[in-house]
This record gives C-alpha cells, sequence and structure tokens, in this order.
C-alpha cells in the first residue's frame, strides 16, 4: 500500500504574481541541492487520520506555527516513487526568518548503522509560481498548476 502524505501550500498575492511558500529538506543529502528539491511542507497521515488534520499537525511541525485559516483542497498527485500527496492551499503570510522546525532522526552515512538528527526542514521561502516550477520537487508541481488555476478563477484539474 502506498505512503500517503498531507500539506499545505501557503500562498500570498503580490502586485504582478503569487507568491508561494517552499520548504527545503534538512540534513546532508539534501545540502547542496536545490532546484527540484524544495516542496510544500508535508507529512504522513497518522492512522486514521484525516489528510487536513495531517497538513496543519506538519505545517505546524516544519515550520514552528500554527496553519489557521480555511484550506481549499488542490486534490493529489502520485510522485515518482508511489507517494500519495494530499494537498491544501491556505492563503496567508508568513515571515521565514521565524521558521523553527522540529528534528527528525536519520541514518547517515546511507546504510551505516549511524544515525544523526536534523531539522526536518533547513529553511522557507516566498518563490513566484513560475521561479517555484523550478525548485519545486517534480511530482508537487501539478499543484502550483492547480493554484494558479484556483486563484485566476479557472477550474483546475485534480487527482
Amino acid at each position: 500500500m502506498a505512503t500517503v502524505s498531507a500539506g499545505i501550500l501557503m500562498y500570498r498575492h503580490s502586485k504582478a504574481d503569487i507568491l508561494v511558500l517552499l520548504v527545503h529538506p534538512g540534513g546532508p543529502f539534501w545540502r547542496s541541492r536545490d532546484l527540484g528539491a524544495w516542496s510544500i511542507p508535508k507529512g504522513e497521515l497518522d492512522d486514521g487520520e484525516d489528510a487536513e488534520a495531517a497538513a496543519r499537525r506538519e505545517f505546524k511541525e516544519e515550520l514552528g506555527i500554527s496553519a489557521p485559516g480555511p484550506l481549499r483542497s488542490l486534490g493529489y498527485v502520485r510522485q515518482r516513487a508511489g507517494k500519495i500527496v494530499h494537498a491544501f492551499a491556505l492563503e496567508g503570510t508568513l515571515d521565514v526568518s521565524t521558521v523553527r522546525s522540529n528534528e527528525v532522526e536519520i541514518e547517515w552515512p546511507a546504510r551505516s548503522g549511524r544515525t544523526i538528527r536534523v531539522p526536518e526542514i533547513d529553511r522557507a521561502a516566498w518563490f513566484t509560481l513560475s521561479f517555484a516550477r523550478k525548485r519545486i520537487l517534480a511530482g508537487q508541481q501539478p499543484f502550483l498548476d492547480r493554484l494558479d488555476s484556483l486563484c485566476n478563477g479557472t477550474s483546475p484539474s485534480s487527482g
């Protein structure tokens, strides 16, 4: 059975574009990767947990602040490795200098048997949609298209 995750794509309007909040994963594996490495703040659903509740929980864990307000579904995608990710749009603002991520334990170096603790994300940033499309994981790009459609009054195609 595929792993199921949920997350929130926070956005805000600027004079010329829509800005989206993306996060960069922490740890040594991702340190030198930028293009195609960013993500929406997301994580796996706990047993019996609703996707919206999981998305709010993960947002708080990864960014250190709550995600208040109404969420709008952006549907789901199946990423290359088979993981299903549900996303929700949330209009809001966030000062990225205040982000305080939780820590996770990872095995490093891979298959070494040693574990280290790293921040789940090492930074968050606001990007225009066009710039975000270059930064976000390929499997999550449809969320940007759906948000663009949602904000511009056209019908987004969703999974």
